[in-house]
C-alpha cells in the first residue's frame, strides 16, 4: 500500500509540477518538508536537513522565525491584506522604514507580491522615467520569469515564449569595457544583480559598480540593482550594495523581506523621478503588492535585520564557514574547491560540474540540501540561515566534512 507521502509524491505529479517530481526521482533527491524551524527541515518521512539553500534567501531569518510569525499573529487581529486603492499606515510605516536605510534620495517605495514582479516594475519604471527603450543586463545573470524579468535572463529561460519584449541586451558581468561600449544615449537603464546568484555567486570587482554607476550617468540612464537575495543582512550589510560604494537609481527588494512567512517585495526609486507616477498615480496596481500583514511581517525583518549585532554575527558566520571550508579544500584537492562571495552569499566552486552535482546528492544524503547555480553547475549555492548557531554551522561542516571523504573515496 503506498504511504501518505507516496501520495503526496503522486497528487503533486498528477496535478503541479511533473517535471520536477520525475527529476528529483530520477537522482534520489525528494524532499517532502513537513516540519521546519529554525535552519532545519524535515521531511514528512522524519529525515532532517540543514536548509543551506534557504530558498535563495527567503529564509535568512530561518523557518517560521518565533518574532516573525508573533508579529504576523498580532497584525491579524486589525489588519488583512489591504485594498491598494486605499492609504494604509502599514505600508506607510515600512516604506519610511526601508528609506530611512538608504542612501538619501532613495525613498519612493512601490509594493509588489514577488521580486519578479518588482523587477518588472523597475524597467516599466525606467523606460517610463528616461522615455528611452533599451535596457542591458547580464549574461547568465537572473532577474525572475515574468515578462520584463524573463527578458532580461539567458536565451535557456525566454526561447520557449517567443517573441520576447525588444529592447534588451546582455554584456559580460564584471567587464567595466562591454558595459562603456553596450550603454549609450538610447539606454533606459542598466539592471544587475549585486551579487549574480544564478551566474554562480560571482562577486563584482571592487570598482565595477561604481564604475557602471557612473557610465549610467555619463549617458542620463538609470542604474538599478537586484537586492532580491543580497539584501536583509545576506552579505553582512543590510544591502548588499553597501558593500561596493555605489549609489543606484533603483533598488529592488524581496525574498528575506517576507521572514518566510508572508510573500511581499518593493521597488524602491529615488525621489527625483517621482513626479512620473504621481502625475500617473494609476499607472502601475498590484492588487496583492504589499499586503498590510506582509507589511507587518517586514517590518519585523527591518528591525532584526539592521542590527549591529545581527550583522556582525553574519560576519562571524562567514570567517567561520570560510576558514574551514579552505581547510577542508586542501584537505581534499582533487575537489578542486574554490569558496566565493561575500557574507553568508557563498558558492563552492569544485573542479567540474560533476563534481559539484554528485556532491549535492552526497550531501542530500548526509542531511544538507543546497542546490546548484542555474548557469554554473559546477558551483554549489551555498545560503545558510545568518542567525544560526556556532554549533549548528560546526555541525554542517562536520557533514561537509564527511561527504568531502565519501566524495574522495
Amino acid at each position: 500500500m503506498d504511504s501518505d507521502r507516496d501520495k503526496i509524491i503522486k497528487t503533486y505529479a498528477d496535478h503541479v509540477y511533473p517535471g520536477k517530481v520525475e527529476f528529483y526521482q530520477k537522482y534520489d533527491i525528494v524532499l517532502v518538508p513537513e516540519k521546519r524551524e529554525g535552519c532545519k527541515i524535515s521531511d514528512i518521512n522524519g529525515k532532517t536537513f540543514y536548509n543551506c539553500h534557504c530558498n535563495g534567501g527567503v529564509f535568512n531569518l530561518g523557518h517560521r522565525n518565533k518574532e516573525i510569525i508573533s508579529a504576523v499573529t498580532r497584525a491579524m487581529e486589525t489588519y488583512d491584506i489591504g485594498n491598494h486603492h486605499l492609504i494604509s499606515k502599514p505600508k506607510a510605516d515600512l516604506a519610511k522604514m526601508i528609506a530611512a536605510t538608504l542612501p538619501e534620495g532613495l525613498n519612493q517605495v512601490v509594493y509588489g507580491v514577488s521580486g519578479g514582479e518588482a523587477i518588472d516594475l523597475a524597467i516599466k519604471l525606467a523606460r517610463g522615467i528616461t522615455r528611452k527603450k533599451n535596457i542591458i543586463s547580464a549574461k547568465g545573470g537572473y532577474h525572475g520569469h515574468t515578462g520584463f524579468a524573463l527578458a532580461t535572463g539567458d536565451k535557456k529561460f525566454k526561447e520557449k515564449f517567443k517573441p520576447v519584449p525588444k529592447g534588451f541586451k546582455q554584456i559580460r558581468f564584471n567587464r567595466v569595457e562591454e558595459i562603456k561600449k553596450a550603454v549609450c544615449p538610447d539606454t533606459a537603464a542598466v539592471i544587475l544583480e549585486t551579487i549574480p546568484a544564478t551566474m554562480g555567486i560571482v562577486t563584482p570587482d571592487k570598482h565595477y559598480l561604481k564604475a557602471v554607476q557612473e557610465i549610467c550617468r555619463e549617458n542620463k540612464s538609470l542604474l538599478i540593482l537586484d537586492e532580491v537575495q543580497t539584501g536583509f543582512g545576506r552579505t553582512g550589510k543590510l544591502w548588499g550594495f553597501e558593500n561596493y560604494d555605489v549609489t543606484p537609481d533603483m533598488v529592488v527588494l524581496g525574498k528575506g523581506m517576507s521572514g518566510g512567512i508572508y510573500p511581499v517585495s518593493a521597488t524602491v526609486y529615488n525621489e527625483k523621478y517621482k513626479n512620473f507616477l504621481k502625475e500617473n498615480p494609476f499607472l502601475h496596481i498590484s492588487t496583492y503588492g504589499g499586503s498590510e500583514i506582509g507589511c507587518i511581517a517586514a517590518m519585523k525583518v527591518m528591525e532584526i535585520s539592521q542590527k549591529k549585532q545581527f550583522l556582525d554575527h553574519v560576519l562571524s558566520l562567514e570567517k567561520f564557514f570560510k576558514q574551514r571550508l579552505e581547510l577542508l579544500g586542501a584537505a581534499y584537492p582533487d575537489l578542486g574547491l574554490k569558496v566565493r562571495g561575500k557574507g553568508l552569499m557563498m558558492g563552492l566552486e569544485f573542479k567540474d560540474e560533476m563534481t559539484s552535482l554528485f556532491l549535492i546528492k552526497i550531501l542530500f544524503d548526509n542531511g544538507i540540501y543546497v542546490v546548484y547555480s542555474g548557469n554554473d553547475p559546477k558551483v554549489i549555492q551555498f545560503l545558510p540561515v545568518l542567525n544560526m548557531s556556532k554549533i549548528e554551522a560546526n555541525d554542517i561542516l562536520s557533514i561537509i566534512e564527511t561527504s568531502f571523504k565519501t566524495m574522495s573515496g
